[in-house]
């Protein structure tokens, strides 16, 4: 059977003659442009980057843009509605139940979840990736012992080990971040595990080893490379992890202990009043709600940047 040969109508696009235009727009890009251009086209990394970035101008100048100190009591001044509500401008968010000013409050509150989030997520971190990678690449007794470990912590509760040690200790802002810190490793530890276990098979981890490659070099230059997507996607959920945990210890009274400005102790202290000043509980219950989502978002957004399988 004799086949019909292409012919190239002029004005209609004729299949298989296509020259792939975008294909080759993409190849013509330098890496530093196609990292560009997946960041700038990925609205939930813009999203919760531009959140986060404002927070963190909002805690760094926190002491240039607060109206009034946090701390500074004024019965006289007590309970004022916030601005939507009909209250003044000299208080744009209201006042609490000691007359301190909502807003410089709770613009000093963004200070102590970033703070808590972050360092908490660095230490589990490093105990989490460190546990996990080894666990991984050697196998064996060293991965039994990780194991366990980490059979052992996932039966603990954390809230209620939490609630137990921050009452034997007391509660403040450093206890807060130790106990949150050495509690929240498993989930680092666990995917960064079966993340290595993937890599560590691989022929580039081979040749790595075959040339004479320390352990130390495979790891740092072959593994941690390949996996750093999965680390990001874990960091920023057990970042909100950890802030949403300080919250409902604030809440409950064993977090940070007041006057210290805490999202968290500001709902708790607000709750009495909240059938008849809602707003007390939802300003920062909203700014908690912000916070969380930026971070899941921009967490999100790393990863596909960075996925290998999403990098074109």
């Amino acid at each position: 059977m004799a086949m019909t040969p292409n012919v190239q109508i002029p004005g209609v696009p004729t299949p298989g003659l296509q020259t792939g235009a975008p294909t080759d727009e993409i190849q013509g890009l330098t890496p530093a442009q196609l990292l560009r251009r997946r960041v700038f086209g990925h609205q939930g990394l813009l999203i919760g980057g531009t959140v986060i970035f404002l927070l963190l101008l909002v805690a760094v100048f926190a002491a240039y843009l607060a109206p009034h100190d946090p701390y500074a009591q004024d019965l006289m001044a007590r309970m004022k509605p916030p601005v939507f509500l009909g209250g003044s401008w000299e208080h744009p968010l209201g006042t609490d139940h000691l007359g301190r000013d909502y807003l410089s409050r709770l613009i000093y509150g963004a200070r102590v979840s970033l703070l808590i989030g972050s360092v908490a997520a660095l230490i589990s971190g490093v105990i989490g990736t460190a546990m996990g990678v080894s666990a991984g690449y050697f196998g064996g007794r060293v991965d039994m012992v990780v194991t366990f470990l980490i059979n052992v912590r996932l039966a603990m509760p954390v809230v209620l080990v939490a609630l137990a040690v921050v009452a034997l200790f007391g509660g403040s802002l450093q206890v807060v971040i130790l106990v949150l810190g050495f509690l929240l490793w498993d989930r680092f530890a666990v995917v960064m595990r079966a993340s290595t276990r993937q890599v560590r098979s691989r022929e580039y981890v081979t040749a790595a080893r075959a040339i004479g490659c320390s352990t130390t070099r495979v790891v740092l230059s072959e593994i941690m490379p390949n996996i750093v997507n999965n680390l990001i996607v874990v960091v920023t959920l057990e970042m909100a992890h950890a802030i949403l945990l300080e919250a409902a210890l604030s809440f409950l009274g064993l977090g940070v202990q007041p006057p210290t400005p805490s999202w968290g102790l500001m709902v708790s202290e607000g709750k009495q009043m909240m059938l008849f000043e809602p707003w007390l509980v939802t300003i920062p219950g909203v700014a908690l709600f912000a916070l969380v989502l930026a971070i899941n978002l921009l967490g999100d957004g790393l990863r596909d940047v960075t996925a290998p399988e999403n990098r074109n």
